[in-house]
């Protein structure tokens, strides 16, 4: 699947500001409303746009502690109940396969430690096969961003917009 100059740029703009509107949008792709339409609803057919959700400020929101957690499996076998717990899990923001000592790191998102504790111990732990997990706690964070670097063309006339997401 290649992307073209119109899709790069739809993709850039829907990055940095989602609620653009359709005319705003056609504006600067130089097309009409109904073309810049289409041209995104081909982008979410073909799954390169996944959805459309508000960026919220986690800490404004009471989400006040942000981790990582490294697991390791005793086995492959345990590898589907692992991954389906993890689905079920809205403290877990994100989950990546690893190569090297962990096979899984996670951010965790929750309002304390005490939240913290339980995810790790009730819902992460209380699995069968998980040999080890090893926990880091962010303490501050300078910079997270759901912006895509998409290359020379997609970062051409783009810079400094979007600061604050």
């Amino acid at each position: 699947m290649s992307l073209d100059e119109v899709d790069y740029k739809v993709l850039q703009h829907l990055m940095r500001q989602g609620r653009m509107t359709w005319s705003d949008l056609a504006t600067i792709l130089q097309l009409s409303a109904p073309a810049t339409a289409d041209r995104v609803r081909r982008l979410e057919e073909r799954g390169v746009i996944t959805a459309y959700a508000a960026l919220v400020d986690a800490e404004l929101a009471g989400c006040n502690l942000t981790a990582f957690i490294a697991v390791t499996l005793e086995r492959p076998e345990h590898r589907a109940a692992f991954l389906e717990r993890v689905q079920q899990l809205a403290e877990v923001q994100e989950c990546h396969h690893m190569t090297g000592d962990d096979d899984y790191w996670l951010k965790v998102r929750c309002r304390h430690t005490k939240d913290l504790e339980r995810l790790i111990s009730n819902d992460l732990k209380a699995l069968p096969g998980i040999l080890r997990t090893r926990t880091t706690i962010v303490l501050s964070t300078v910079k997270e961003t759901p912006i895509l670097p998409m290359g020379a063309r997609a970062g051409e006339g783009m810079k400094g917009e979007g600061a604050g997401l």
